[in-house]
């Protein structure tokens, strides 16, 4: 890390440190609070009974135990007793399993949490196509209160049997000793997403205060063992048409990244795990990986954001976060006797399909990091699917996409082309002016543009296709290396189009790629073909240095991508071979090996001058 990034990460230390003792301050002058309001209740007998369909059991347990235990308590214990629950055995953890056709949930009943998910619809991994994509969140579960009065974050809720048929609903309550009851209503709806109602009453006879901020987490995500494979997440302002925060980078500067290398010498983390808080009122935030993510999108704003990060320990530099878990703040509340508190929010954990994210709003579809050709990938994603739709093979459907992008600039490209092939037949006139005024840089220039100009050629023309390509092949890069859908898509005898080919790894010291050798080697060919003046070194040393360049870079990234440029360069190829039969075949079939390029459409003065002299001798 530079100076800068130093003093930051210490400013950031020293102000999260002074946070943390000020909330401890604040929290154990509440908790001192909460006890005496539990020991003056219990004498006075004011703790009622769990109403009816709060779990009768769990109730009767809670409230013997708590009598026989608060008589004994001390300040000490009813601190311990706010970050527990009561001073109760611990009930043993009952799961609960709620499945649609997108996703399997699992609950504990330890904090009514997600302990995990299985989105059915994808695979665990390329080599076993019967395994389900699981997130185990046992580590760091999703859902869990941190905060509430009396309420740890692993408390023991217990599952109120069902007054009706709801279909893919659960509902767990809890009653703490300071009096709090806490109904949690979970419903697996469609499309990914759980949608949790959360009831809060004061059941004592005092007022109930939380903590000056509650905590609402989300699950943990591991990053795997591809150098794709990337980790982030976002929040969003409340604002109309407030823009994402992506806090990709935030993450990585956080373990000590700095947006180049993790590691120090030996392969050790410069940071092994961080907090990154992300002050502001967000009307979502949410975790991701490469292809999925979390969005958790409460009905009232959250009033902050957390991130933990982990770095990685499989050494693998490209990869520098391993793993992340987060939550979302809220602020405190104070409860009069009697009193309901509700929150509500929906959680989505899924793909990071464009479709899906569209049709939730909130600007959410920005999850996707289209960044600033998004305008074209929203185009781009759609047309794909399209295509491999109509052929279910998703490298077919880059190919049709290929053929769509070129017919669309097709246009542009054969003009480009036309343009320089008359920059090449001006190339003599041009050599002729720089020796005729080699010492009259000005009278050169004004004579260039004059002959430009009565050839009909545009110098800049030649860069519009590439100026053009560059945003496109941008958007591409950005879709092609994100979308789900090419996660473990096979294509000929590429086992996943979102991967390099890595063929003979382990056997190879580098694993073989074929694509981006293809790549480099229809990009020599195009620019063999490519009519052009100048220097024939220098015309030959880029013919080397660019492919040289783009197998370098291309080597290690989704084969997708290399797939659509080799099929672009496939087609201009055969686009100018074929320029090269017509011209060929309107001079009679004559030329030699080169391109065979028109004479000029008009004549300079000088070759008419040339001409009147010839004429006259």
């Amino acid at each position: 890390m530079n100076k800068q990034d130093i003093a930051v990460v210490a400013i950031l230390f020293v102000a999260l440190l002074g946070w943390m003792l000020h909330q401890n301050r604040v929290g154990r002058q509440r908790i001192e609070q909460s006890a005496a309001a539990i020991r003056a209740a219990v004498e006075e007998e004011q703790i009622s009974e769990i109403p009816d369909g709060a779990g009768d059991s769990l109730a009767t347990a809670q409230l013997s135990a708590t009598n026989e235990t608060l008589a004994k308590i001390t300040p000490e214990a009813a601190a311990a007793a706010e970050v527990t629950t009561a001073a109760v055995e611990r009930l043993p953890e009952e799961l609960v399993t709620l499945c649609n056709s997108d996703m399997t949930v699992t609950l504990s009943t330890h904090g009514a949490a997600v302990k995990s998910v299985e989105l059915v619809r994808y695979q665990a991994s390329q080599a076993d196509d019967s395994g389900v994509l699981t997130w185990d969140f046992s580590e760091s579960p999703a859902l869990c209160w941190e905060g509430l009065p009396g309420v740890a974050a692993d408390a023991d809720y217990v599952v109120v049997p069902p007054t009706t048929a709801a279909s893919n609903t659960v509902t767990l309550a809890l009653r703490a000793s300071t009096g709090l009851e806490v109904e949690r209503r979970v419903t697996l709806a469609d499309n990914y997403r759980i949608e949790v109602q959360d009831i809060m009453r004061n059941a004592a006879a005092a007022p109930l205060a939380s903590a000056s901020t509650n905590w609402l987490s989300l699950g943990l995500f591991t990053a795997g063992n591809s150098r794709n494979d990337t980790l982030g997440g976002e929040a969003c302002g409340t604002a109309e048409g407030a823009k994402v925060r992506h806090l990709n980078r935030d993450i990585m500067k956080a373990v000590g990244s700095g947006g180049g290398g993790c590691f120090s010498g030996g392969g050790q983390p410069l940071v092994p795990q961080a907090t990154i808080p992300v002050p502001g009122e967000w009307r979502w935030v949410s975790l991701k990986s490469r292809f999925f993510t979390q969005i958790l999108l409460p009905q009232e704003p959250a009033s902050g954001f957390r991130i933990e990060a982990k770095a990685s320990t499989n050494g693998n530099k490209q990869t520098p976060v391993g793993s992340i878990s987060g939550a979302a703040a809220f602020g405190g509340f104070i409860l009069q006797p009697g009193e309901v508190l509700e929150r509500g929010t929906m959680l989505y954990m899924g793909p990071k399909k464009l479709a899906i994210l569209n049709d939730m709003g909130h600007n959410i579809n920005e999850v996707m990091e289209f960044g600033t050709f998004k305008w074209f990938c929203k185009l781009m994603v759609p047309t794909l699917n399209f295509f491999h739709r109509l052929l279910p093979n998703y490298g077919i459907a880059i190919i049709l996409l290929t053929i769509l992008v070129r017919v669309i600039f097709w246009p542009l490209t054969h003009k480009s082309t036309e343009s320089m092939k008359r920059m090449q037949t001006i190339q003599p006139q041009l050599k002729e002016l720089q020796t005729k005024y080699k010492d009259n840089p000005q009278k050169i220039q004004q004579e260039t543009w004059r002959i430009y100009k009565e050839n009909k050629v545009n110098p800049l023309s030649s860069c519009l296709p590439m100026l053009v390509q560059i945003p496109i092949f941008i958007a591409l890069y950005t879709v092609l290396r994100s979308a789900v859908e090419l996660r473990f898509a096979s294509f000929l005898w590429i086992a996943d189009l979102s991967e390099p080919e890595n063929l003979l790894a382990g056997v190879l010291p580098i694993p073989l790629n074929i694509l981006p050798i293809l790549m480099a080697g229809t990009m020599a060919l195009q620019s063999f073909l490519t009519p052009a003046g100048g220097d024939p070194a220098q015309q030959r040393m880029m013919m080397i240095l660019m492919p040289s360049m783009m197998l370098f870079m291309f080597y290690g990234m989704p084969a997708a991508l290399s797939l659509y440029w080799t099929v672009s360069q496939g087609i201009s190829i055969i686009q100018m071979l074929m320029q090269r039969y017509r011209n060929k075949k309107a001079q009679g079939g004559g030329g030699g090996g080169g391109m065979t390029v028109e004479p000029p459409q008009t004549m300079t003065r000088q070759m008419r001058k040339r001409q009147a002299a010839a004429g006259g001798a």
